[in-house]
């Protein structure tokens, strides 16, 4: 199997599959993505999803914000796996979608812990990472805020964040309070989207 042109292991594979299986299962009852967006599951979310870890494919330790129906954080903690290294906190305050998020978690083996509250009480709660993911959340400024109690304590500290067409006005507006290097990554599954990766980050004076 591939994903975004770069093979996948066969227990990987199988891991992805089942997580899909049981997302369809509680996306009946649940609403973790619109349903529109169903029919493009693996190209949609899943694919997009892998571009994260695959971007940085190294046991670390991962903070996903916000993590909704799993993407990308449970999708990265079936990556790690494998590795059998490195670790995904996931935020989510919807008690709904933290309960889905312990199941598949479980049930796929993956490499994760789910953190039902609020991303404002996170940083206290989880503690230092290497590195922070979130997709479909916020605009840039508000994320780099969630972002920056993390940034204080780790100066090596990078954020991948999964963005759409209109990526450059939030850059240009988040610049206006915060200064951090940015490398654009395109995205693999769509080519109106990017990832960003954003390091160095701090407040202006």
């Amino acid at each position: 199997m591939t994903l975004n042109g770069q093979s996948v292991s066969r227990e990987t594979q199988e891991r992805l599959e089942h997580f899909v299986e049981l997302f369809k299962k509680w996306n009946a009852t649940t609403n973790l993505v619109a349903p529109s967006t169903l029919k493009d599951l693996w190209s949609r979310h899943v694919a997009d999803s892998a571009q994260i870890f695959q971007l940085a494919p190294r046991p670390q330790t991962w903070v996903d914000l916000g993590s909704g129906g799993g993407f990308p954080g449970v999708i990265t903690a079936i990556f790690l796996a494998e590795h059998q290294d490195g670790w995904v906190h996931l935020v989510e305050s919807n008690h709904k979608k933290a309960a889905f998020l312990r199941v598949a978690l479980s049930e796929t083996g993956a490499r994760g812990t789910v953190h039902p509250l609020r991303i404002e009480s996170a940083p206290e709660a989880i503690g230092p990472c290497d590195a922070v993911s979130a997709r479909a959340l916020a605009d840039l400024d508000l994320l780099l805020s969630y972002i920056y109690p993390w940034a204080q304590k780790n100066d090596l500290l990078k954020a991948y964040l999964n963005k759409g067409r209109d990526y450059e006005a939030e850059v240009t507006k988040a610049r206006g309070r915060w200064s951090f290097d940015l490398l654009k990554h395109r995205s693999a599954v769509d080519e109106d989207s990017v990832v960003l990766e954003i390091h160095n980050l701090s407040t202006k004076r």
